[in-house]
């Protein structure tokens, strides 16, 4: 079987490819391979589904203004019943001392790229927010619109239905192998006894990303890493609660009548997840997460944990920012990986981008072309400095 463009990988990323490919009118064959139909272990449907434009440079801040935008205008694209639960409830960020001046740079750089972000000293975010306490707290920055959070699957699940008309034939298989001849990758081989010959090969493959380049021998900086989140219930119910970032990088936020928490993986020791490992690290919870909320916010002295979740996501080692476009030598193979833990709300951005660099042969509506794969063979960073 021959396509002229296998993408693999078929959750968010892959299908926000697949579906812009068709929006900007390319008629070729196109196949979507997921190992996983269900999703049950993957990084988008295990991620926090959040959407923020709290980031570090103005790239990562564009792409998610692009996803900000077709949420505005979801019933337009997607039909009058396309819900996914947006809650527009902002992040809030905050810094001690030592933090201070980089929160600052970055709501510079925010505020020019139009961001509704408000930065506040300790005595103004404790009149904005009542319950919280600003001990070792210099000042926040906290996005009044345009931040929020919303239902992962419902979101998958639009972009999914979208291309059932849309002529992609979809392959549920594992990739165990890539052919390559010279520059050009030629197809993709499946754990099914498949082989597909390729025009094009998309790397969407999410935490496994690194291994798929690897089969193309080519070298991908992106790892599997596991993150725990934790449900918990508490007395006490804010309705003007965000998803608040504590200096120590653990986060909060309100989920109905529950909140989720996490982001209290050590630095140190984090490293590739074992395939296989789904299973909740529970001690992070009462040893790490629990006394920096009662901390910050003393009404969580009382709470109960009630269930948690693991997941892997797809980080970049070199400089935890996605990496976007062809390689400069394989011209033919496409990245789209390495997007440490901002994938979800960044991926119909990079769809439209590269539907539009594979369709038009350059970047239109979002330039991407900072993202590209040369950084990676030089060995240079491109830092985001905000990563949750």
């Amino acid at each position: 079987m021959r396509y002229d463009i296998v993408i693999i990988g078929g959750a968010i990323v892959g299908s926000s490819i697949a579906y812009y490919l068709r929006e900007e009118g390319f008629s070729g064959s196109i196949a979507l391979i997921e190992r996983d139909p269900q999703f049950a272990h993957a990084a988008t449907t295990l991620s926090m589904a959040s959407i923020r434009q709290q980031f570090s440079i103005p790239e990562n801040i564009r792409l998610s203004q692009f996803t900000l935008k077709l949420f505005r205008r979801l019933k337009e694209e997607f039909g009058t019943d396309a819900d996914i639960g947006f809650r527009e409830g902002g992040y809030l960020i905050l810094a001690g001392e030592a933090g201070l001046p980089i929160l600052k740079a970055n709501h510079e750089a925010q505020i020019a790229e139009g961001a509704d972000i408000v930065l506040e000293d300790a005595e103004q975010l404790t009149r904005r927010f009542a319950w919280l306490s600003t001990e070792g707290i210099s000042a926040g920055a906290y996005g009044r619109t345009g931040e929020g959070w919303f239902d992962a699957h419902a979101m998958l699940t639009l972009f999914r239905k979208a291309l059932r008309d849309k002529k992609i034939d979809f392959i549920t298989a594992d990739v165990t192998g890539i052919a390559r001849d010279g520059n050009r990758v030629t197809g993709v081989s499946l754990d099914n006894g498949q082989a597909l010959e390729a025009g094009i090969v998309v790397n969407a493959a999410g935490p496994n990303a690194g291994k798929v380049a690897a089969f193309a021998r080519l070298e991908l900086p992106v790892e599997p890493r596991k993150r725990n989140v934790f449900v918990f219930e508490a007395r006490e119910k804010y309705a003007d609660m965000p998803l608040l970032v504590d200096p120590s990088g653990i986060y909060v936020r309100p989920e109905g009548s529950v909140y989720l928490t996490g982001g209290a993986e050590p630095e140190e020791g984090d490293g590739p997840a074992a395939p296989g490992d789904f299973e909740v690290d529970w001690p992070l919870f009462e040893e790490v997460i629990w006394p920096v909320l009662a901390t910050r916010i003393p009404a969580f002295e009382a709470i109960k944990s009630t269930r948690a979740w693991a997941g892997h996501y797809d980080y970049n080692t070199l400089d935890q920012n996605a990496v976007i476009g062809p390689h400069p030598e394989v011209g033919n193979f496409i990245f789209a990986n390495g997007f440490s833990g901002h994938g979800l709300q960044q991926a119909p951005a990079v769809g439209k981008a590269l539907a539009e660099l594979i369709v038009h042969g350059d970047y239109r509506t979002v330039d991407c072309a900072a993202f590209g794969y040369g950084r990676v063979a030089e060995g240079r960073a491109f830092r985001e400095l905000n990563v949750i």
